[in-house]
């Protein structure tokens, strides 16, 4: 019997390895056949504490539903680890999202101006020192009054490209390539998105209000103070949609895609040239945690802030200026999804609102 145990041993090491590997790369990838709406315009929630990491706010799907925006919102960091937001990225005929991640660098994000700190490459909101985050002040809404560990390094950004565009690659889509620096950190140890923010997501999901359909692009609630708390106290509605609401022509269900294309994602390199300039809609959306994901959710995007110093408590975003990504994340279940409408009601209902 004590000849078997150095073999057992090592299947359950191997066994581990294995696990390790799925829990970091291994998720549900979600496509869908129209791209989302523009990332919306808000303000950023003063930060709560230190400690406390900036997630930006981006586009989900609902098979149901279609589209709903899930606020931007502030949570604890896991020391000494940065979020890569997801991001949706055009290939194949379909919008894939990418989800994001917890890492000891920034990864690749599709090039997306989130806004508050992320400016399409990198992120520059703040650092760790040790186990202190410092925070710039620059382009974060903190207060010495909540914060000491912070700083102030002024942020140059590219205006010329800054946009509220929400996906990468295709027809209007945001042209970005990963950097060196970026492809070294995909292949890093990632941890998925933490608990509060997928419960975040699922709440969010729940809200009629959130989605596309009934908000048009300008949700009530763009943002948060903390992970899951929507009281009226903490949320932040945005001040304007970020580009013209186009209603997709095909319901949800028609619009979604395979989950997966070879175990991957789907990405620019697997899209055919006929299918380069083929843009049908908006962008997918795909769940951050593999673990409570199903099928059915997906989502991406978020919106640009401007600088922020100490005067406001919010800190806004706008297309011009800088203030988001994919995707690993889990898909939920989102209830209850929006009423659909038919196409001739939604027409006369956005003229009524000058749409």
């Amino acid at each position: 019997m004590n000849l078997h145990r150095p073999a057992v041993r090592l299947l359950l090491f191997t066994l581990l390895l294995i696990a390790f590997s799925a829990d970091s790369f291994a998720q549900v990838f979600v496509s869908v056949r129209v791209g989302p709406p523009a990332l919306p315009v808000y303000a950023q929630p003063i930060c709560p504490g230190p400690g406390y990491f900036w997630t930006p706010g981006y586009w989900g799907w609902n098979d149901d539903g279609g589209y709903y925006w899930v606020p931007g919102t502030w949570v604890v960091a896991p020391v000494g680890m940065l979020w890569t937001p997801g991001y949706w990225g055009w290939g194949g005929g379909f919008y894939a999202w990418h989800p994001g991640y917890w890492g000891p660098h920034i990864g690749f994000y599709g090039g997306i101006n989130y806004g508050f700190g992320y400016t399409g490459v990198g992120f520059v909101g703040g650092e760790w020192r040790g186990r202190e985050f410092f925070y710039n002040r620059s382009v974060t809404n903190v207060t010495v009054t909540n914060v000491t560990n912070v700083y102030t390094r002024t942020v140059v950004v590219d205006h010329t490209r800054v946009n509220n565009v929400s996906f990468n690659g295709g027809s209007g889509g945001v042209e970005a390539r990963p950097t060196a620096q970026e492809e070294a950190a995909e292949h890093e140890r990632h941890t998925e998105p933490l608990a509060e923010q997928a419960q975040h997501e699922r709440i969010a999901g729940q809200n009629r209000q959130n989605f596309a359909s009934e908000n048009h692009g300008r949700p009530a609630i763009a943002a948060t103070a903390k992970a899951g708390d929507f009281s009226s106290h903490s949320t932040i509605p945005a001040r304007a949609a970020g580009g013209e609401y186009r209603a997709p022509t095909m319901s949800p269900k028609e619009a979604r895609g395979p989950s997966t294309v070879g175990n991957r994602p789907v990405t620019s390199e697997m899209k055919g040239e006929s299918d380069k300039n083929s843009n049908e809609g908006f962008r997918p959306f795909t769940k951050p945690n593999s673990n409570n994901s199903s099928d059915k959710g997906a989502s991406t995007s978020s919106r640009t802030g401007n600088n922020n110093r100490d005067k406001p408590s919010t800190s806004e975003s706008s297309p011009s200026r800088s203030n988001a990504s994919k995707p690993a994340q889990q898909s939920h279940k989102s209830s209850p999804p929006p009423k659909r409408q038919s196409p001739a009601k939604r027409d006369e209902r956005n003229r009524d609102k000058g749409r």
